[in-house]
């Protein structure tokens, strides 16, 4: 097949999507027959240029294959393949590096020659990694010599040969043995424990068979990786350099993410990402077992899964693939992840599979008083719709609760989009209409296009005229910034929260690649799919949403004060830019944003809860930056002992407010008939009523 067949097929595909609804029908449950080595070498050449024609034809911002460009995607791939720098040696890099501009001539050609490479030498690492993880398992450790380990794989150098290289095994693996030796004698320690108490002898024995045990299945996971699998870590590497958002999907991917949309699986309910050689959550689904469990968070880095009655696997390096299956599971079973905190802390958390509760994605709201106040609380987790006719609707569910909160005589509205992701874009516009009369909400600007598609607010009506506050946080992105951006550019309430959200204003669409393919090449299906970024946001007054976020009017400490997250931190992101503003008129009844601010700093400066949340955010900030660690036994536990002594004293961040009630709507007390609707409200209101940012929107909203 030459060239001109690739893009002439997949130009046919691009036209016929760009017209019609995007679908994700395709059947992965489909057997092919096994390829040929030429055939595989075929397969690979037409991967290679039919994503290539279709990033540079369809992405929002094509990016020139050049000599820089290589050395992006050289610098990706290799930070993935072995970002802790456990396999290869410094001799080894030498050689990628002759590749390191020429990647961008290797795609023109549809070959591989630098992951042929990388492929065939990981094998023989693979193998000698084997052993030297088990030859060191088979001695105890010696825990009072003084040395330290480098976590961050950045800050480490290549070794310069192989007992280098087998010593900085030692090290990871001495330091997974101190840590679980300390989780064992914590335990024993504990007052009322039953078990049998073990010597430290006995413990550091248990441990390192058991860490070999975890390491032979972690093992045998990377042997079974085929070379399909691992030629998409390299043409993922290619492929963020157009941005992180912008991905291909191997068949069996695809069906997963597939399996997450429906919002069907059975599971957790976390998002996740291979970040750095980790498994990392991106996000927590609402309404899933792990947000009503309460205690795994976005940026936790999955480090062993364990089913119930079995002993933990360890997933680190693991492919995110892997990962998922592993955690996945039957509604009812158990799983206990051990994650590593922002703040490097080890933590295990036992979470029941169940489906994803829908009903807990919905807008849902209640009455609060305080100091005499009557103020309506709507949270809304995601933006979601149902596009077949009289389906789901956030922003009418949300005319709902308001209607329900104006009957019950409130006199402001806090609106919560914190850790809202996004989602429908009508529903975001049509939402923005319940509080302005009309006029355009966001504009959205196409590869190529001169001018912006302005969408608009047509319906003249006004839902609620009163006091409004948007809350927001680092994990408000999409959706939910386009309507904060709008209602803070027309003036028309207060965004409060972090000092930005997350900054996503672009949007993908998914294109499966086997169409590019003529019936004659039918033999090397299925390719995939990609997911390019076709369009961007901008709000109103002309700045996107892209990279920046939407900054508050009022800013409030919070845990991630002082790190980066959200887009800005993504290698590669679209830049953030501006275009000409639309036309249109300021709320004519726009808060004193300056007094407001002033009279919500002095409370925030005098309130103890504030301030232990800053101190928090800069321990946090403090134990990130902070890379090695000692594998001195009785320095790591002193070193625990002290981080957990200060930890007691920041749970008082989430102690009950004095004085805040939580009402019931009228409309909805019968659900507290349903005993597990009843128990879904109840941690609801557990989680509002230790809540400071929802008392101090209240608050801002008496101002108002």
């Amino acid at each position: 097949m030459t060239k001109y067949q690739f893009i002439r097929n997949f130009l046919f595909l691009i036209t016929a999507l760009l017209v019609q609804t995007l679908s994700f029908g395709q059947d992965h449950a489909q057997s092919y027959p096994d390829l040929s080595d030429k055939e595989e070498e075929e397969k690979g050449k037409a991967l290679m240029l039919i994503i290539q024609d279709a990033l540079s034809q369809v992405h929002y911002a094509p990016v020139k294959l050049d000599d820089e460009f290589s050395e992006k995607a050289y610098g990706l791939y290799i930070e993935r393949l072995d970002y802790g720098k456990r396999f290869f040696l410094a001799e080894d890099v030498k050689e990628f590096e002759k590749h390191k501009k020429a990647i961008d001539d290797q795609i023109q050609s549809g070959s591989y020659e630098l992951f042929d490479l990388t492929y065939e030498l990981m094998d023989s690492r693979l193998a000698k990694v084997k052993n030297y993880y088990q030859s060191i398992l088979n001695k105890p450790f010696d825990f009072t010599k003084d040395e330290i380990i480098e976590s961050d794989g950045e800050k480490l150098k290549w070794a310069k040969n192989t007992q280098e290289l087998k010593d900085r095994w030692r090290k990871i693996l001495k330091y997974d043995a101190l840590i679980r030796i300390v989780d064992k004698l914590e335990e024993q320690e504990k007052e009322g424990f039953e078990g049998e108490k073990k010597s430290f002898k006995e413990i550091e024995k248990d441990v390192r068979e058991k860490i070999k045990k975890n390491y032979d299945n972690w093992y045998d996971r990377l042997d079974k990786l085929d070379k399909e699998d691992r030629r998409s870590i390299y043409l993922n590497s290619i492929i963020n350099v157009y941005g992180p958002h912008t991905s291909y999907f191997p068949p069996a991917d695809k069906e997963n993410f597939d399996i997450s949309m429906s919002g069907q699986l059975e599971g957790i309910g976390a998002r996740l990402t291979d970040t750095d050689g980790y498994i990392t959550v991106s996000e927590i689904v609402p309404g899933s077992p792990s947000s009503l469990q309460g205690e795994l968070e976005a940026k936790d880095k999955i480090l062993e899964v364990a089913q119930d009655e079995e002993e933990p696997v360890n997933i680190e390096g693991a492919q995110l693939e892997d990962a998922v299956k592993i955690i996945r599971g039957k509604k009812g079973t158990g799983v206990t992840l051990t994650v590593r905190k922002l703040d490097g802390s080890k933590k295990k958390i036992r979470i029941i599979r169940d489906v994803v509760l829908l009903e807990e994605t919905y807008a849902k709201s209640v009455k609060l008083k305080h100091d005499g106040q009557n103020i309506g609380y709507i949270k809304l987790p995601k933006f979601y719709a149902d596009f077949g006719k009289g389906g789901a609707s956030c922003s009418r569910d949300v005319k709902e609760e308001i209607e329900k909160l104006k009957a019950e005589n409130i006199e402001g509205l806090v609106l919560d989009l914190r850790d809202n992701g996004g989602g429908s874009l009508r529903e975001a516009i049509d939402m923005a209409g319940l509080f302005i009369e009309s006029g355009p909400i966001v504009q959205v600007k196409s590869s190529g296009d001169n001018r912006p598609m302005v969408y608009s607010d047509l319906d003249k009506g006004i839902t609620y005229d009163g006091p409004l506050v948007i809350l927001l946080n680092e994990f408000s992105a999409s959706a939910s910034e386009i309507l904060a951006a709008a209602i803070q550019d027309y003036g028309r309430g207060v965004i409060v929260g972090s000092s930005s959200s997350f900054g996503k204003g672009t949007v993908q669409r998914f294109f499966g690649l086997d169409d590019a393919l003529s019936a004659d090449y039918d033999h090397l299906k299925p390719l995939g799919s990609i997911k390019i970024t076709t369009q961007k946001f901008y709000q109103i007054n002309g700045g996107t949403t892209q990279l920046k976020g939407v900054s508050p009017d009022i800013v409030l400490p919070d845990d991630f004060m002082f790190i980066e997250v959200g887009e800005k931190e993504q290698d590669y992101a679209l830049e953030w830019d501006e275009i000409e503003a639309a036309s249109y008129d300021k709320w004519k009844n726009a808060p004193d944003l300056d007094l407001l601010k002033k009279n919500s700093e002095q409370r925030v400066s005098e309130n103890t809860i504030f301030q232990l949340i800053e101190e928090d955010a800069q321990r946090l900030k403090d134990r990130s930056d902070k890379t090695t660690q000692s594998l001195l036994l009785d320095t790591y536990r002193a070193e625990k002992k002290k981080f957990d002594e200060e930890s007691e004293k920041y749970k008082k961040i989430r102690e009950e407010i004095e004085g805040l009630e939580i009402i019931t709507l009228k409309d909805d007390l019968e659900k507290l008939d349903d005993e597990k609707s009843k128990k879904l409200i109840d941690v609801w209101y557990e989680s509002i009523s230790k809540d400071v940012y929802i008392l101090e929107a209240m608050k801002i909203l008496g101002d108002m």
